[in-house]
């Protein structure tokens, strides 16, 4: 069973810079830690998709390579176009606006990010209202099999990104049972 933890710690370096650039702020400075906040929801998104497959993530900030990496393990991730095209400006997110002094994200940048990157968020599950297809009759009930016995998700949050997590194997279980409705007589 995946650890929820890093999912929290990517939604809350969203929320983070969300709150961050909600301050009338407009110094450089500020806006690189905007961007460095939207840059850490990623990695951590990506990691911790990676290690609900049981794949060792290292030690990185690229997002470039933990991309390909999602894609080269079958992590659940979506990975979004922006995210896709935006791998390396990312990276420097992390990066320099941390050990580089002259290094400026402007504004309109960050602004931008901050709505890919929720955007990136909602459609993977991390997002605090409960997901449309957790509404449905069962739905919640077929995803319990997969949970050990005593095991009760805490909140939306948690059923979001277990539904992501298991969005693959629960598809398979309604083929299954849709073929097995066919099948009898």
């Amino acid at each position: 069973m995946c650890d929820i933890r890093l999912f929290r710690r990517a939604w809350l370096d969203y929320r983070t810079a969300a709150n961050l650039l909600a301050v009338p702020e407009n110094d450089e400075a500020y806006m690189n830690n905007v961007a460095y906040h939207l840059q850490q929801a990623v990695e951590k998104t990506l990691k911790a998709f990676l290690e609900c497959v049981g794949v060792t993530v290292p030690n990185t900030h690229d997002i470039d390579k933990l991309v390909r990496m999602s894609e080269n393990n079958g992590s659940c991730v979506t990975i979004t176009d922006w995210i896709k095209e935006k791998t390396d400006m990312l990276t420097r997110w992390e990066t320099d606006t941390r050990y580089d002094i002259d290094y400026c994200v402007e504004k309109k940048k960050v602004v931008t990010g901050l709505e890919e990157v929720r955007q990136f968020l909602e459609v993977n599950g991390l997002k605090k209202e409960l997901r449309d297809e957790l509404k449905e009759d069962g739905i919640k009930d077929q995803l319990r099999e997969f949970f050990p016995k005593s095991y009760e998700p805490e909140d939306a949050f948690e059923w979001n990104c277990y539904y992501q997590i298991y969005q693959k194997k629960l598809l398979r279980l309604q083929k299954d049972d849709l073929q097995q409705s066919a099948e009898s007589p």
